[in-house]
C-alpha cells in the first residue's frame, strides 16, 4: 500500500511541571475545526481493526502540518469510539522528526530536527518521547544524550525536557564584519639583494 490517510484528534497542552529549555522551537497548535489529514507512506502495512492498530514498515514516511516523520517502523493506535483519531504512535528505527517553526518577525522559518532510536507521539498531551541516544538540533544549536538511556520529551509548544546525561552545543556564527581596506605601503621599499 503506497499511502494511508489517518485523521488526527487535537487536544490542549497541559501545563508543563519542569522548566524546559526552549531548544526545539515548537509551531503553534493548528486552531480549526477543519480535521488534521496525517498520510503515512511505507513499503508495507498491517491493520488489525479489533485492536484497532496499524503496523507501518519500510522506508516510513508520515506527512503532518505540525510535522514530518521518517523511520523503519511506525505502529500506530488508533482511539475507539465517536471521536476517533489517532491515540498513540510510536516510530523505531532511524526515527527522525522535523518541525518548522514560523519566525515570530516573519522571516523564514527555523528548521528543528530530532533524531533517535525510537518516538512515541502521545495525541493527549502532544509530546513526544525521544529513547535510544536521542538529538536535537534547532539551527546551529544541538542537544545531545550522552547516555544511550537519556530521555528527551518534546511538548507541542517546542520545549523540551531532558532525563538523564546530556550534552548541548550552542554555536554563534562570526559577525560579518567590513574588512578594513587595506592601505597601501606610502612607499615601496626594493628589496635589498645581496
Amino acid at each position: 500500500m503506497s499511502g494511508t490517510k489517518k485523521p488526527e484528534k487535537k487536544e490542549k497542552t497541559p501545563k508543563e511541571k519542569a522548566a524546559p529549555s526552549q531548544l526545539l522551537g515548537g509551531s503553534k497548535t493548528i486552531q480549526t475545526n477543519e480535521p488534521v489529514m496525517t498520510e503515512i507512506y511505507a513499503d508495507e502495512a498491517f491493520f488489525d481493526s479489533n485492536k484497532s492498530m496499524g503496523i507501518f514498515n519500510g522506508r516510513v514516511k508520515v506527512i503532518d502540518p505540525r510535522f514530518n516523520l521518517q523511520s523503519e517502523k511506525l505502529t500506530v493506535f488508533i482511539s475507539k469510539g465517536e471521536n476517533q483519531g489517532l491515540e498513540k504512535a510510536i516510530a523505531e528505527g532511524n526515527v527522525a522528526v522535523v518541525r518548522d517553526r514560523p519566525a515570530p518577525d516573519g522571516g523564514p522559518p527555523t528548521r528543528a530536527v530530532g533524531r533517535s532510536d525510537k518516538a512515541t507521539y502521545v495525541a493527549a498531551s502532544g509530546d513526544v518521547e525521544l529513547t535510544g541516544t536521542p538529538r536535537v538540533q534547532e539551527g546551529l544549536n544541538t542537544h545531545i544524550a550522552t547516555s544511550p538511556n537519556t530521555v528527551m520529551v518534546v511538548n507541542q509548544s517546542g520545549q523540551l525536557t531532558t532525563h538523564g546525561p546530556s550534552r548541548t552545543e550552542i554555536r554563534q556564527e562570526p559577525k560579518e564584519e567590513r574588512k578594513e581596506e587595506e592601505k597601501p605601503e606610502s612607499s615601496a621599499r626594493p628589496s635589498a639583494k645581496p
